[in-house]
């Protein structure tokens, strides 16, 4: 059995997602998830699936061995960014080499890199003119957006769209193939 830790800052629909999809595996469960933001979505999503959720502040994260600890005392094998914000730290990454996942809303190497995130790029992509958007997902390395691309799922951007309605196209990507894609990299 796999085992999955989650890290999310925000609303955790990502999180969620994986969870539900994995629900009934006999290979991979979501055992844990994580946040930098007392006041996360996720925090009650893991309430609500029965999902053990852990508070963190940058110290802990940045300064201490602590997160990688618990990590390894959870015996988790892979970690999941699902909307977590905060570059990682290196002891993390040698920790899980190859073995953290990060999901970015936009089509890297666009519309990344520090504080290219959310809304933000979806505003960007729109001022920009872009006829297409879509997700990235890709192994997290010590820079924001630049590790090795895994999968890249496309939309198409109109003209007459807002960032709202990019926004709500890349989440439909997300949800649809961020499961599929861990599930796949599970069975290398």
């Amino acid at each position: 059995m796999k085992k999955i830790a989650i890290f999310a800052s925000g609303s955790g629909s990502n999180a969620e997602r994986i969870t539900s999809y994995f629900a009934d595996s006999q290979h991979v469960s979501v055992d844990l998830f994580l946040s930098n933001n007392p006041n996360a979505g996720v925090i009650e999503r893991g309430r609500r699936l029965g999902i053990p959720t852990v508070l963190f502040d940058k110290k802990i994260f940045s300064q201490t061995n602590k997160i990688v600890d618990l990590l390894q005392n959870q015996q988790i094998d892979f970690v999941i960014l699902a909307g977590f914000l905060w570059l990682i730290p290196e002891n993390l990454i040698k920790a899980f080499p190859n073995k953290i996942i990060n999901i970015h809303p936009a089509l890297l190497p666009k519309f990344g890199g520090k504080g290219m995130w959310g809304h933000a790029v979806h505003e960007a992509v729109v001022a920009n003119g872009e006829t297409e958007s879509g997700i990235t997902i890709h192994f997290v390395n010590e820079r924001y957006d630049e590790g090795k691309v895994i999968f890249q799922a496309k939309c198409e951007v109109l003209p007459s769209d807002s960032p709202d309605d990019v926004a709500h196209k890349v989440q439909l990507l997300e949800h649809k193939y961020f499961p599929e894609v861990i599930e796949k990299l599970f069975a290398k």
